[in-house]
């Protein structure tokens, strides 16, 4: 039996630390997580990885926003795909569509090609895509390892039916990776119901503000991964054998 895998989505350098402490088995390092991620500096990646000795994944992307990227931005994705090789990282994030909603396999080659030996993971651009099976093929087509998706759902519960589907379609050629919404409460049925055997999560906890007394127009709220939900997590996802 494949063992199953927890990664947790840190926006920070904090979160990663918590990830680790809390028994994930990977980390995917970001920034700016409520805005769908962005790509993190480079003192956070270099501070994470010197802190953790589970692989960081970093996420490729350049801007919030939709995921058709011009030559300049293609070009900070690329660099900053360097950027995480010669710094060691285990993996790298990515994704690129065209604007009919397919995989930009012409933005997309030279990114892979940038990670060299880097785990590479499609990221969730993959549920912009109308056309699921055929995107599926082109990022197998591309030599990525594995895919994040929510099956083209708000969730990944939701999106359970078709998640099961993109598994069996996938048939081992890459590992089919569900999240949004993977908690506690769904990573269990979720295993069960789709045969996935990685799961991607953020384990946060919002933490307390500052009173509103003394509260300024820069104050937002605050999100970071809590370790003893990555341990609930991990404990639930272990005891399916």
């Amino acid at each position: 039996m494949r063992t199953r895998v927890l990664e947790i989505c840190a926006g920070s350098g904090h979160s990663a630390v918590a990830a680790q402490v809390g028994g994930a088995d990977r980390v995917e390092l970001c920034q700016q997580l409520e805005q769908g991620g962005t790509t993190p500096s480079f003192g956070t990646i270099q501070w994470v990885l010197a802190q953790l000795t589970i692989p960081v994944f970093v996420l490729i992307r350049p801007r919030p926003g939709h995921f058709c990227y011009d030559a300049e931005e293609q070009a900070i994705m690329a660099a900053d795909i360097r950027q995480c090789r010669a710094l060691g990282c285990a993996g790298v994030v990515l994704g690129a569509l065209t604007e009919a909603g397919r995989v930009d396999l012409a933005a997309c080659r030279p990114l892979v090609e940038a990670a060299g030996p880097l785990s590479v993971t499609f990221h969730r651009a993959f549920d912009a895509c109308p056309d699921q099976e055929q995107a599926l093929e082109d990022v197998i087509h591309l030599g990525c390892q594995r895919l994040l998706t929510s099956g083209g759902q708000p969730t990944a519960e939701a999106g359970q039916a078709q998640l099961a589907a993109l598994v069996r379609q996938a048939a081992g050629r890459l590992s089919i990776m569900p999240g949004s919404g993977v908690t506690p409460a769904t990573i269990q049925g979720l295993a069960q119901r789709t045969g996935a055997h990685e799961f991607h999560a953020s384990a946060k906890r919002r933490l307390p503000g500052l009173p509103a007394a003394k509260a300024t127009e820069f104050d937002a709220p605050r999100w970071e991964t809590d370790p003893t939900i990555v341990q609930d997590l991990v404990g639930r996802l272990r005891s399916l054998g």
